[in-house]
């Protein structure tokens, strides 16, 4: 709810900005306010949530930050800026008044011996005809009411999720998400689209779809198939992507000329239109392939897997970890493609994309059904 403050402030600030200065102060604010929502949303949602739909829940973190996404490219192509930082302002309002409404979660509140508005909470949550004493015991019995001190992390049960849920996070960024994106107005362009500023629309409705349809079955097929399904998908369209540019760019002797590499105007003649449709079925395949699993599955992990006492310490290690390797990826994806060729990075990223599989298998533990307290028992064992 307080970040709903930094969220409208720093839209006013946009809205009224005078110079430049005024925006990078406005985004800092907002950048702020999702840094932090980032963290707490999907922690929330996973204390509150029954086992039996928490990945469902779970997943409407990233689907609600891509519909928001493909809300701000719609409105995008009619608003100019300034009123499209004021349609901006309205979702953070609507979390303020709403969330008015809800209850801490149980877990926290038995953790500060709340016992009477933990068992209200679930009440609430539950409604009124479950055993809710029953679940009630089943929480106090994992809850450590003792701090956290910086010795237990040599504990197996704090230091192997939090490695984990970092591994995630780093993993997700380097599959080139962000990459990937950047070139989306390009190929559509170059696929002699009529409306290339459509691109952005096109490929945030494929993310929304595809993000619903892993909300939908993620509590059927569990989380480890989704990851190994979307990354198999993502490292088959970047060596696609890799293709294409390689088949597109003359020769690698001009591969230290950044304006060469970044954009397709040095294309060889003829060979650019009629090999477009394989960059814009790699984007649509990436997109789809981000969107079904690797880009809510890790938000949802993350919330799972961390005791109760060390959760808000590694998932905000974890969050970090996300932002600050989205912000290298995106700093150095330039220098990537001066050093690498435009074919070359993309390879790069089919290659984590095959690690990221790999990781999957022998470290993601499945978490589909289990409740949060037979998960830390999952952690504790040797």
């Amino acid at each position: 709810m307080l970040c709903s403050l930094p969220y409208v402030f720093g839209y006013v600030v946009i809205i009224s900005a005078q110079n430049v200065w005024m925006l990078y102060f406005g985004r800092m604010l907002t950048g702020l306010a999702s840094g932090i929502t980032s963290l707490v949303v999907p922690v929330y949602i996973s204390e509150i949530s029954h086992s039996k739909v928490r990945g469902m829940l779970g997943s409407c973190v990233q689907l609600m930050v891509v519909t928001g996404i493909l809300g701000a490219y719609v409105a995008g192509t009619t608003l100019k800026w300034r009123w499209l930082a004021v349609f901006c302002s309205f979702p953070s309002c609507i979390m303020l008044l709403f969330m008015s409404f809800m209850p801490e979660t149980p877990r926290f509140l038995l953790n500060q011996n709340k016992r009477l508005e933990a068992i209200a909470a679930l009440r609430f949550l539950r409604g009124p005809h479950v055993d809710h004493e029953w679940e009630c015991r089943q929480i106090e019995a994992s809850v450590q009411k003792e701090g956290l001190n910086i010795s237990e992390f040599k504990n197996p049960s704090i230091y192997r999720p939090l490695l984990i849920g970092v591994a995630l996070m780093f993993f997700q960024q380097v599959t080139g998400i962000n990459a990937v994106m950047f070139y989306a107005e390009t190929i559509f362009e170059d696929a002699n689209f009529k409306d290339s500023r459509m691109a952005s629309v096109v490929v945030g409705s494929i993310q929304v779809w595809f993000t619903a349809v892993a909300a939908l079955i993620i509590d059927k097929t569990g989380r480890k198939l989704l990851l190994y399904i979307s990354g198999i998908i993502m490292a088959l369209s970047t060596a696609l992507f890799g293709l294409y540019f390689k088949m597109v760019l003359p020769n690698r002797n001009n591969s230290s000329n950044h304006d060469v590499c970044f954009t397709l105007n040095s294309a060889s003649p003829g060979t650019e239109s009629s090999i477009s449709w394989l960059a814009v079925v790699s984007l649509g395949l990436f997109v789809a392939g981000f969107a079904l699993g690797w880009g809510p599955v890790p938000w949802l992990v993350i919330s799972e897997i961390f005791p109760l006492k060390a959760r808000g310490i590694s998932s905000a290690a974890c969050v970090l970890t996300n932002w600050v390797m989205a912000f290298l990826v995106t700093k150095e994806f330039h220098d990537l493609i001066g050093f690498l060729t435009s074919y070359g990075t993309f390879w790069l990223f089919s290659a984590f994309c095959c690690i990221n599989v790999t990781f999957t298998a022998f470290y993601v533990p499945e978490t589909k059904g289990q409740t949060l307290e037979q998960i830390e028992a999952y952690f504790r064992r040797p």
